[in-house]
């Protein structure tokens, strides 16, 4: 039997054989990443658009389903579209507070049974929220930044807005507006900094999802299936107007 010391200095000759492409190295620290992340925001009031338009390329590229619409209040007509295509009639969603809007208000006029995520409660609260979660054929969030280069929707998750609520339904619905979209990793990471170096935001959220179209999970023989690992659709709705981010 390979011992874990020979096993590690098989894998050093290995990669000594051939030199790397550059070397590597860590990324310097962001010295006021306040201020980074303020940059950004002020380039991206007036490059959204772009932005906007890399991203609907990328997330479709992915399977995502992308719709788009001029204000907040008409986001309840698509989620009710959306919903009686798949003949769902229940609906997941994040807490009104973290969602930005009340889901149950606006939804339940168009037929639609909105179980919405605890703000805060204790473990057993968080618990059923995960079971109506694993039960419900859609899950409804914000999101937190929509990242262009990718088409991949980032989740921070805290009170009122679990990750269940995105990864357990068979179709997640995220909403949004133009302060959400960024459009490289890179800005992606100076806002992390930014919110790391917040005392009132460090520290709020247990996990950070990135999530980059519909689950896919392939075999040893390279059968690909989509919803093994979270939902089979992602679909997003951008809100142009005052309201869209979340």
């Amino acid at each position: 039997m390979t011992t874990r010391a020979e096993f590690l200095d098989r894998v050093r000759r290995e990669m000594g054989k051939t030199r790397g492409l550059f070397p590597a190295e860590s990324a310097p620290r962001l010295a006021r990443p306040q201020e980074a992340a303020d940059a950004v925001r002020r380039q991206l009031v007036e490059r959204w658009p772009h932005a906007l338009d890399r991203f609907k390329t990328e997330f479709e590229r992915i399977a995502g389903v992308f719709h788009r619409v001029s204000r907040l209040d008409e986001v309840p007509a698509v989620l009710a579209r959306i919903a009686a295509e798949r003949g769902v009639r229940e609906i997941i969603a994040w807490d009104p507070a973290a969602l930005g809007w009340d889901a149950r208000a606006a939804l339940e006029p168009h037929g639609l049974a909105v179980r919405l995520a605890p703000a805060g409660g204790d473990e057993a609260d968080r618990r059923r929220h995960r079971d109506d979660a694993a039960r419900a054929p859609l899950g409804l969030t914000g999101v937190d930044w929509a990242l262009a280069e990718t088409g991949t929707l980032i989740l921070a998750s805290g009170p009122g807005r679990p990750r269940s609520t995105s990864l357990l339904p068979e179709t997640h619905v995220a909403v949004f507006g133009p302060s959400a979209l960024l459009e490289t990793l890179e800005q992606v990471g100076m806002m992390l900094e930014a919110r790391h170096a917040d005392p009132a935001l460090a520290g709020s959220g247990g996990a950070i999802n990135f999530i980059t179209g519909p689950s896919r999970t392939a075999d040893i023989e390279l059968t690909l299936t989509r919803g093994v690992h979270g939902p089979k659709e992602v679909h997003v709705v951008f809100v142009d107007g005052p309201g869209g981010a979340a």
